[in-house]
């Protein structure tokens, strides 16, 4: 027991040091630094006042700081609030899905605007399976992902439309990507363009998402493993989107012990 009272001081000034770096860190740069400076000085001189025995000074300032813990706590709310959640796991996944939220709801904003257009589109949206084999042949962009860059892509005067985008996470890794047709599938139908044997092509060779934006029908259609569906509205787009790019935390159940088996073994 008196071993551990002497690590007592220690492990006080590194979770005191921790503290003091987080806070820090958090105002640096910032224009409340000037008003943590101003709080660090008053501590000091509400220490030296005490040290150097100054009674009237250090009831003073005491009665002071009273007043000041209320007018720091109302003065940075927003900031408190702020660091407060970068300390929460739940914060930061909330944070994550509203990237993913927005980066969805630009990614709809864009292909039903190409549809209501009549602009052709062919995008892939990659999942586990690798398409390096087809980027690598095709113009590298390696750019993060807006609406105005995928929109600027498909537009007919310029030379990336034809063929796809690929798009990874939140990134599109290229444009102007030549993908594979489908030939011998009973999805193929005579009214199926480039574009959609294209897409049918792909999703059966990898786990990826296509999306395909009509050129004579402004319809948007979904292919995914080898399955076309035409006519997709903008609800269920971000939806099955959604479905398979975000992971939703499965629940483990746990299996009572067994003596028997455990002998066994």
């Amino acid at each position: 027991m008196t071993m551990l009272q002497n690590f007592t001081p220690i492990v006080e000034i590194v979770i005191i040091s921790i503290m003091v770096n987080y806070l820090l860190s958090f105002f640096w740069n910032t224009r409340s630094m000037d008003l943590m400076l101003g709080v660090l000085a008053f501590l000091v001189m509400f220490a030296a006042s005490s040290w150097l025995q100054l009674p009237i000074l250090h009831k003073i300032m005491y009665l002071g700081v009273n007043v000041a813990v209320i007018a720091l706590l109302i003065i940075f709310q927003p900031e408190l609030r702020v660091a407060l959640s970068k300390l929460s796991v739940k914060g930061k996944r909330h944070k994550e899905m509203t990237e993913f939220d927005k980066f969805l709801d630009q990614l709809a904003h864009s292909t039903y605007k190409l549809a209501d257009k009549k602009i052709g589109a062919l995008i892939v949206l990659q999942h586990e399976d690798a398409l390096d084999e087809y980027t690598q042949k095709a113009v590298l962009l390696g750019a993060q992902f807006s609406s105005e860059l995928l929109e600027s892509i498909f537009v007919t005067t310029t030379p990336l439309h034809d063929g796809a985008v690929v798009i990874r996470d939140t990134s599109i890794l290229a444009a102007a990507v030549i993908l594979p047709l489908a030939d011998d599938s009973s999805q193929v139908t005579r009214s199926m363009g480039t574009r959609h044997r294209a897409a049918l092509g792909i999703s059966q060779l990898a786990d990826a998402l296509v999306i395909v934006v009509s050129e004579e029908s402004g319809k948007v259609s979904i292919a995914r493993d080898g399955v076309i569906t035409r006519g997709v509205k903008l609800d269920r787009f971000k939806g099955i989107i959604r479905s398979i790019f975000v992971q939703t935390p499965t629940q483990h159940t746990s299996t009572p012990f067994n003596i028997k088996e455990w002998l066994k073994r």
